[in-house]
């Protein structure tokens, strides 16, 4: 998305940010180093991270709380992704990070069982290796920086939408990577939640449009047309929950088919504001960035996480669980058109 480059300055540093999170559309490197607190002449760590897709608000969110960490803790950010959501073009940049010899690799895999022998190879070379956003739970990750647990996650979007559909109907899922593996453990649990829960609601179907809005508008036209009583849609990651919406809103079908979705705060405030959409599913984005940062830095420098780390940064409430390597950001927020302006990206 962008081309590499060095800042030195906290001007710069701020510019960068203000344009990652506007969200482009081209593949680049972001760097970031900045410096506050770190020792005169010591060698400035290197955290890369490398998302699913760059040039989405997602991502560039997140890239925007990475930058903010950089400058607290004096450590280098790289920010590099690809612009299609393509497990081998992942696999690519993450392989020439490798070669950068970076102290800490961060990946949010489109793909993780194939991206876990390339950590295992970054491991090897004595590189920190970290899932963020998106785990590989039979990786060699040292740590996983999740949002929220899937159980809360499936368990808000399900509540959410079922709640104007009055408890009860059918509704489908609109998913994005059918190899992402948060995806799918969020709905698994939306699976059984909702036969738990609203024994009268019913999932008919679900499909993948990858990271592709168009694709998702028209994938969730094309089950409204399926599905002539189909009263509920969700949008499972941040290009799809716009997605879902948007069909509902050129089917002129707002107020008969309700959709709720995993999107971005502005992304989403259009239609929020007409009812297209009834909430956003999601967290802290920039958070979660800033968090990503915190944790490779303790990684290469042989800290401990505390149950409960001082993390810093506006970051209340994050968790660490040892057995399972987990740093819990926290809980999900519900996000509607009374406090999506709460939110800048």
């Amino acid at each position: 998305m962008r081309n590499t480059r060095r800042t030195t300055s906290v001007l710069a540093v701020a510019l960068v940010a203000v344009v990652a999170v506007s969200g482009c559309s081209k593949k680049s490197e972001t760097t970031a180093a900045t410096g506050t607190g770190g020792t005169s002449g010591a060698k400035q760590l290197k955290i890369a991270f490398v998302p699913k897709l760059q040039g989405i608000p997602y991502f560039e969110a997140m890239n925007a709380g990475g930058q903010k960490a950089a400058k607290d803790l004096n450590v280098q950010w790289i920010y590099k992704g690809s612009t299609t959501a393509d497990p081998g073009a992942q696999t690519d940049i993450v392989k020439s990070l490798i070669q950068q010899k970076v102290d800490v690799l961060v990946v949010a895999p489109n793909d993780p069982d194939s991206m876990a022998p390339v950590l295992a190879d970054a491991k090897a070379k004595g590189i920190k290796v970290m899932t963020s956003d998106t785990d590989a739970p039979n990786s060699v990750r040292e740590v996983f920086v999740n949002q929220a647990t899937a159980d809360g996650i499936g368990k808000a979007l399900t509540d959410a939408l079922l709640e104007k559909m009055g408890g009860k109907g059918k509704y489908a899922i609109v998913s994005c990577g059918q190899t992402a593996a948060n995806l799918n453990a969020w709905i698994a649990v939306q699976k059984k939640y909702t036969a738990e829960k609203y024994p009268n609601a019913q999932i008919v179907d679900t499909v993948y449009a990858g990271e592709d809005e168009a694709k998702a508008v028209s994938m969730a036209k094309d089950l409204m047309n399926a599905h002539p009583d189909l009263t509920g849609l969700v949008g499972e990651c941040t290009s799809s929950a716009p997605g879902v919406a948007k069909a509902v809103r050129e089917a002129g079908k707002i107020g008969k088919v309700f959709t709720v979705g995993l999107g971005t705060p502005q992304a989403m405030k259009p239609y929020l504001t007409d009812g297209s959409s009834s909430s956003s599913i999601l967290w802290n984005v920039e958070n979660l960035g800033y968090l990503t940062v915190w944790a490779g830095a303790q990684l290469a420098n042989g800290k401990t996480i505390d149950a409960k780390p001082a993390v810093g940064g506006g970051i209340d409430g994050a968790t660490y669980t040892a057995a399972q390597k987990m740093l819990l950001l926290g809980e999900p927020l519900r996000i509607t058109k009374a406090n999506v302006d709460q939110f800048n990206y």
